[in-house]
């Protein structure tokens, strides 16, 4: 990464303005050279009905930082991302405090990328396993 981490993080959140990501208030907070870290809170914003965190809230947490890091690390300007296929395996509920989401780059194809992503909870707890792919198509 050729950035400053801080520059790259308030990149990220300024990403967010007017989206699903704002909305949700999920902030990047992390980025290493092989992860991107988010967090959301878990609010009733967030909650199912009975009121803990809704499967959906931690899958778009987990495909928003897995998108964010596709485009940090394939480090190309002339291509915009899209998740492809998502997966989430949700163990774990969770009623109020911040999830986690760190995505890790499995597979690194030029225009496939596989990406590992649990979600947390502040005791490092596992929520949520998501698998992302994401796909890398040339602007036009």
């Amino acid at each position: 990464m050729e950035k400053s981490k801080e520059v790259l993080l308030k990149a990220c959140n300024a990403m967010c303005k007017n989206t699903l990501m704002e909305t949700l208030n999920i902030e990047f907070i992390d980025i290493t050279e092989n992860t991107v870290t988010a967090r959301m809170p878990v609010t009733p914003r967030v909650h199912q009905p009975d009121g803990v965190l809704h499967g959906g809230a931690s899958v778009a947490l987990a495909e928003s930082v897995g998108s964010a890091a596709s485009v940090l690390f394939l480090n190309e300007k002339e291509v915009q991302v899209r998740g492809i296929e998502i997966a989430g395996n949700h163990v774990k509920s969770i009623k109020e405090g911040f999830v986690y989401a760190t995505a890790t780059i499995m597979h690194k194809g030029r225009t496939t990328q596989l990406w590992h992503i649990p979600v947390t909870n502040e005791d490092k707890e596992l929520i949520s396993l998501v698998k992302l792919t994401t796909l890398c198509l040339r602007k036009s």
